[in-house]
């Protein structure tokens, strides 16, 4: 049995195939099957009411795709409604499907949509022969998706170094092909051994340019080593384009899709509904030869959908004991930590922070692991511990630490993440000599990859996240200087539809804190995005806010940049180190965008989303910033004092290692 499982944070989508299913099973059941479903987004961050305009009008909408595809079009977009209240229809189908296969899935889609996400003013569906979305917002001709579902054969697959550098080369071969071709797909098939072969898919929505395509199915190809290395199968997709590879035959070349030859019995056969055609045995001798395995299958099949459905409903009636239940399959053996960490010997040491110290230790499977051993003194009590076990396990995604397990023994709590080798940004950013490991390209890909892991948490995880305590310290490095967010120990969950709340106790660390939370405990996404705005000045300046108040000529480093803004000299305010080799208008536009996340005002601050596309296409125009909150440096720092001293009368300060005011961490002890 070969699973299909998905790796994104949302519902396990599993998907069965059948070794011993005949192939003349398939081909005649697959001719009248419904579309494989394959997955949904359903964002509704806005949604419309029913027997609404919006309502008739996507009604028409839908109707008008299922009419364009009943032309044999495999790819169609329809706009409805009246200015400024359009809604924008899109489809097409898999470059190798029958035109009667893409008709029957289109015409599937818009009437399955709707039940996937009622209400919703936004959404696209996913199907193995087809991709069907709309929204209120203009997406044709670019590819501004970042929401992304990978999903894997959970299959090892044998000799994985000479296989990973063959799908390497096949897939970057099919991508280029698909690119270049009028309809924006190719498959290519190589060899991998006498007996096993490699088969790769690429396909972009046919409205991309070919400049459009490659970028996204390039993007989809950096995801792979996340979800599928080593593995028999998998696919990464999004709207707007998609990759897949098997070591079986999947797709169909011409009328027929090629069969599995002898060699490959024991291999899946092709799956996920794919049509594929066939002439019906003209003798008695073949009829029975086929309907004695069509019978049991048939059996199997409606077995397994029964099942399905079951499974389907448990889990919509216990989301919450699914999650817990989730946490517990991650826990470790409290002596299993204590011999990776060799005891919590000193030496192993690699950190420490408000609420503990880290270590790096070493499974037995020779595996590399951080461990987090939170103070038994801390803030962090237990609703903190398992606030951050049941969040960061659910998170999937490439800026994102990743928490492999954790562990309980008494007062004992401990984090157990994957080993990130060049420590925290901080670390490497602001000492004089690691910091000329970072130039302007490497910079550039931290900003970007810190704003990609942010709108994944404000948007494209299955719950709206806010991180609370966004700073250099808390993103990690990889091997390749890829950034990593951790630390969601102080992050809070939102609802669906929630966009800002209030607290009590202040957490997170003074200097990086927008004002409305420090003064007056209101957050939202724009807090966030106020710290990533002080975080981006950091990295183009080379210099710690902190270090502002240990001197007389700045107040902190926003007044600092927005000085050498408004006197035009921003480029003084460049780390000498980026000076001579860094484009400067890539510069110059980051410092813009990071005093925009600055502003005073929460509305005058862009969105992740913004930021997003602010990075990856400089034809999007930035707006002027406005004064920045100045008047927040002293008031900050006095409502600083005061509620430090509050949080210090009822032991809520994170005992840190002493240093500056605004980089003390103060933890929440309140339920959340």
């Amino acid at each position: 049995m070969e699973p299909y499982t998905e790796t994104t944070p949302r519902a396990t989508v599993v998907l069965l195939f059948f070794s011993f299913v005949p192939l003349s099973f398939l081909v005649s059941f697959s001719c009248c099957a419904d579309p494989t479903y394959l997955y949904d987004n359903c964002p509704n961050k806005t949604l419309y009411t029913t027997n609404s305009s919006y309502q008739s009008n996507l009604k028409s909408l839908l109707s008008s795709l299922s009419s364009d595809s009943n032309s044999n079009n495999s790819y169609g977009n329809e706009v409805t409604g009246e200015s400024p209240n359009y809604i924008y229809g899109q489809y097409y189908c898999r470059g190798d499907v029958t035109g009667d296969v893409c008709r029957d899935c289109v015409n599937y889609a818009a009437k399955d949509i709707v039940q996937h996400c009622p209400n919703g003013k936004v959404a696209v569906i996913w199907y193995d022969e087809c991709t069907l979305r709309y929204s209120d917002q203009l997406f044709f001709f670019s590819i501004n998706d970042s929401f992304t579902v990978m999903m894997l054969n959970p299959q090892n697959i044998f000799d994985p170094t000479r296989f990973n550098q063959l799908l390497a080369n096949t897939m970057n071969e099919t991508v280029i092909e698909a690119a270049s071709d009028s309809n924006r797909f190719a498959t290519k098939e190589a060899t991998f051994t006498q007996f096993q072969n490699l088969y790769c898919l690429a396909q972009c929505s046919p409205d991309l340019s070919r400049k459009d395509c490659n970028t996204c199915l390039a993007l989809a190809i950096g995801d792979l080593p996340i979800c599928c290395a080593s593995k028999q199968g998998g696919r990464v997709f999004n709207a707007k384009c998609g990759i897949r590879f098997e070591v079986y035959p999947f797709y169909l070349t011409g009328a027929s899709a090629p069969a599995p030859s002898p060699t490959l019995v024991s291999l899946p056969p092709p799956s996920n509904g794919s049509t594929i055609s066939g002439k019906k045995g003209s003798s008695v001798t073949k009829f029975v030869a086929i309907f004695v395995p069509i019978a049991a299958a048939g059996v199997i099949l409606f077995c397994i959908l029964c099942l399905l459905i079951r499974k389907k409903k448990k889990a919509s009636k216990d989301k919450d004991g699914n999650a817990i239940k989730s946490a517990a399959s991650l826990q470790f053996e409290f002596s299993v930590v204590l011999a990776a960490t060799n005891n919590f010997a000193e030496v192993n040491k690699i950190g420490e922070g408000g609420f503990g110290s880290v270590y790096v230790g070493k499974l037995p499977n020779g595996q590399e692991i951080a461990v987090k051993r939170l103070s038994k003194h801390s803030g962090q009590g237990a609703e903190e511990f398992r606030n951050e076990v049941l969040l960061v396990a659910k998170l999937q995604h490439r800026n994102l630490v990743r928490l492999l397990g954790y562990s309980l023994e008494g007062e004992e709590k401990i984090l157990i993440y994957e080993f990130v080798p060049n420590k925290s940004l901080d670390y490497v950013l602001f000492d004089p000599e690691k910091c000329s490991q970072l130039d302007w390209r490497r910079r550039y890909k931290i900003i970007e990859g810190i704003a990609r892991g942010l709108l994944y948490l404000h948007e494209d995880s299955r719950l709206r996240i806010i991180h609370r305590d966004l700073k250099a310290s808390n993103v990690l490095l990889d091997g390749e200087m890829n950034p990593k967010i951790s630390d969601f120990g102080m992050a809070r969950i939102f609802g669906v539809d929630q966009t800002q709340a209030n607290t009590n106790r202040i957490v997170g660390t003074y200097g990086y804190m927008s004002p409305e939370y420090a003064m007056h405990g209101q957050f939202s996404v724009k807090s966030d995005v106020f710290s990533f705005g002080v975080l981006v000045l950091e990295i183009i300046s080379g210099k710690k806010n902190s270090s502002f108040y240990q001197t007389d000529f700045a107040e902190d480093l926003i007044s600092y940049a927005w000085r050498h803004w408004t006197a035009g000299t921003t480029s003084d305010m460049i780390d000498p180190i980026l000076r001579e080799n860094c484009s400067r208008s890539e510069v110059m536009r980051c410092i813009q965008m990071g005093l925009l996340c600055v502003q005073e005002d929460v509305d005058d601050r862009p969105t992740m989303a913004n930021i997003v596309l602010m990075l990856s296409s400089f034809s999007v125009t930035l707006s002027v910033p406005s004064q920045p909150p100045a008047f927040f440096v002293r008031s900050r720092m006095e409502s600083g004092m005061k509620k430090m001293k509050d949080a210090e009368s009822d032991q809520s300060i994170s005992r840190s290692i002493p240093i500056s005011l605004n980089e003390v961490s103060i933890s929440e002890l309140e339920p959340r």
